[in-house]
């Protein structure tokens, strides 16, 4: 059944490569080389690597980055923020933004994929390897990122829901407005045990430990597209293709993103 949905997939891949290179070649706006990129949570230490190395690339490019949880980026960017790019950690945030007549939806690109783990400070000293563990007594707190706004948690929710442990599990739940704030709860020890990305997972280097990879849910991809408001679509469309060029991708692999 997958395989079905490959040629839709990359053919809109193809369609978004060729808008954004006519983008990329329309005339500059009144102040042409100035974006606003808002981007998931998860995003951060990829794309401030990204910003500085697309300025560089690109001299009079001034890239400021706005990032959250994919749902509050959204709230703001219905509420009328000047955004130009917006890159999701989920396709349902980016379905409500083409839904919201935000997106120019011929430049939206599936970019990068990510894995949901499941993590324990990395001092703790309970027996933890799995989502039944976390059923035990001497497990109280579980960072779980909001699933009404949160893309990781509604990752999460399914996971747990198609495993038939959400209801055991959703009272022992600390509700997180991103993955960096779960991750925190986790790392800080201020819960036992916590659903994060596996990119994040390994920015907090020694302070975690990743116990289980957790299945059961959408596949995790990031989509990107311009904004259909953006006062400055030829930079816009730059940035994406630098994101999902050579050099972008370079920098998502390093950070532990798989390819979509």
């Amino acid at each position: 059944m997958i395989s079905g949905f490959r040629p839709f997939r990359t053919g809109r891949r193809v369609l978004a490569a060729l808008v954004l290179a006519a983008l990329v070649c329309a005339p500059l706006a009144a102040q042409a080389g100035e974006i606003t990129v808002s981007a998931a949570a998860s995003l951060t230490n990829a794309f401030t690597d990204i910003k500085g190395m697309f300025e560089k690339a690109n001299p009079g490019s001034k890239v400021q980055t706005n990032f959250a949880a994919s749902g509050p980026l959204l709230k703001q960017m219905q509420e009328g923020a000047p955004v130009d790019v917006f890159a999701s950690a989920d396709q349902a945030t980016m379905d409500k933004a083409v839904e919201s007549k935000l997106i120019d939806v011929n430049t939206r690109i599936d970019f990068v994929s990510n894995s949901l783990v499941l993590i324990v400070p990395a001092d703790s000293r309970l027996a933890i390897a799995s989502v039944d563990d976390l059923k035990k007594a001497d497990v109280h707190r579980i960072a779980v990122g909001n699933p009404d706004s949160v893309p990781v948690g509604r990752y999460t929710k399914a996971a747990l829901t198609a495993a038939g442990s959400w209801d055991a599990l959703s009272g022992k739940a600390v509700l997180a407005e991103s993955v960096r704030q779960a991750l925190d709860y986790v790392a800080r020890g201020e819960a036992e045990a916590g659903f994060v990305y596996m990119t994040d997972a390994r920015i907090a280097g020694d302070k975690v430990k990743v116990v289980a990879t957790v299945k059961g849910h959408a596949p995790i991809t990031y989509p990107i597209a311009v904004l259909s408001g953006s006062g400055d679509k030829a930079t816009a469309a730059a940035f994406i293709k630098f994101v999902t060029g050579p050099e972008g991708m370079a920098v998502m692999g390093k950070y532990g993103f798989g390819k979509p």
